[in-house]
């Protein structure tokens, strides 16, 4: 696989992980650091997952992608709700990105990297140059989508965590739909 090749498809996984970094960046406080943190789960589980894809091989793929998609939108969902119900309480810093929420969310917008994984294996015998890629692209796209999280916060106030959670359970149902109606 090419850099370029390689770029396309680190940009195409990174949307989601784009997208719920802007939700999880209206949900709470954002600074520098916790971009980084979010930006640093969502790299590492793009590059985790594709590498355990790799090594796992095409036999499990097919057990896998029997729920792979029930999974992702269970976690999002749970997350968007929590998120949602969050914004009625009293005022306080949503947990959005606590140790539990973080490995959900990461996991969530990882699994169709274990799928490309595995279809890696079969293209190439280097993982390495991918995953890398995957892993640095998806970082400054969370990264930056945090940022840009914090800044629509200001601009929302109070809302802006109800439509945070409201998107993460879209882009559960679409990968639900995805997987369920349009395959």
């Amino acid at each position: 696989m090419d850099i370029i090749t390689a770029f396309i498809i680190a940009v195409g996984l990174a949307m989601d992980c784009f997208s719920v970094s802007i939700a999880s960046g209206m949900t709470g406080r954002v600074c520098i650091s916790i971009a980084f943190k979010l930006g640093a789960s969502f790299g590492l589980f793009q590059m985790f997952m594709p590498l355990l894809g790799w090594f796992l091989g095409k036999n499990l793929i097919e057990v896998v992608s029997t729920f792979d998609h029930w999974l992702a939108f269970g976690l999002l969902s749970f997350v968007g709700c929590k998120m949602i119900y969050e914004s009625f309480q009293k005022e306080r810093e949503s947990a959005i990105l606590n140790f539990r929420n973080l490995l959900m969310l990461s996991t969530a917008t990882s699994i169709d990297a274990f799928s490309v994984g595995i279809v890696i294996g079969f293209l190439t015998a280097s993982i390495m140059m991918p995953i890398l890629i995957f892993g640095l692209v998806t970082f400054i796209l969370s990264f930056l989508g945090t940022l840009i999280g914090g800044r629509l916060k200001h601009i929302l106030g109070r809302r802006a965590q109800i439509i945070g959670g409201a998107i993460l359970i879209l882009i559960g149902i679409e990968i639900l739909l995805e997987h369920v109606v349009f395959t």
